[in-house]
């Protein structure tokens, strides 16, 4: 079980209490983003190294197309894994574990974080 598997239980038996319906859409959807924004950060990291090395590997709209490809592709890769029987595996998996569950607040603050990071890194390109 990896760690955005954790993330996904610990939004989803948050958000459960309040919106039975919604609790698996509002978890898949965070951790996209999470998944996406580190994607994000990645990119500008690699971006801003290649350029100060005066490597001209791809260009910017190349660049933002691959973007866009990649997060479509991990929104539906996510879709896929956590709609199914994946998230029946984590359920009773972290119900038999009884581990303390994430913080709400760390995990809300964290693709928040991250997208700053990632801003401050863009800026160097």
């Amino acid at each position: 079980m990896t760690i955005f598997d954790q993330f996904f239980y610990s939004v989803f038996s948050f958000y459960k209490k309040r919106y039975k319906q919604k609790a698996n859409t509002i978890a898949l959807v965070y951790v996209s983003v999470l998944q996406i924004s580190l994607i994000f950060l990645l990119g500008c990291f690699f971006a801003a190294f290649f350029n100060k090395m005066h490597a001209e590997t791809i260009s910017s709209t190349s660049a933002w197309t691959l973007f866009i490809i990649i997060s479509i592709g991990i929104y539906f890769k996510n879709w896929i894994q956590y709609t199914g029987k994946k998230r029946m595996m984590i359920n009773t998996k972290m119900i038999k574990k009884k581990k303390p569950q994430t913080n709400i607040w760390l995990l809300s603050i964290l693709p928040v974080v991250t997208l700053a990071l990632a801003y401050i890194v863009f800026q160097a390109i």
